[in-house]
């Protein structure tokens, strides 16, 4: 059985991205999902995840298999007490979005 634990709520950014605060036993402060302008394949992630100016992090575009498919991001971060492996859920209107952390 996985359990879903939401440790960030984000807004969309001005700059295509998403911001807002991430809340883990070790990083409780704002980041910032930004596009990737140098994906070089297919592979590379679509966002980095910045906590100011420092990568911690990268985010994947996903399609669910619900009806109808919606778009969420997984989500990687190198979080210094263990890598995180989260995803990210924007709401219906897309504004905003929840992160959610797998356990």
């Amino acid at each position: 059985m996985t359990r879903k634990r939401t440790i960030g709520r984000l807004r969309r950014s001005k700059q295509g991205g998403w911001e807002g605060e991430i809340h883990t036993l070790s990083i409780q402060r704002a980041i910032r999902l930004v596009p990737n302008d140098n994906r070089v394949s297919e592979n590379a992630p679509a966002l980095r995840v910045m906590l100011g100016w420092q990568h911690i992090g990268d985010a994947w575009e996903r399609l669910s298999r619900t009806e109808p498919p919606r778009e969420y991001w997984r989500v990687r971060i190198d979080d210094p007490l263990c890598p995180l492996s989260a995803m990210l859920f924007p709401d219906a209107e897309g504004m905003t979005a929840q992160l959610v952390l797998q356990v």
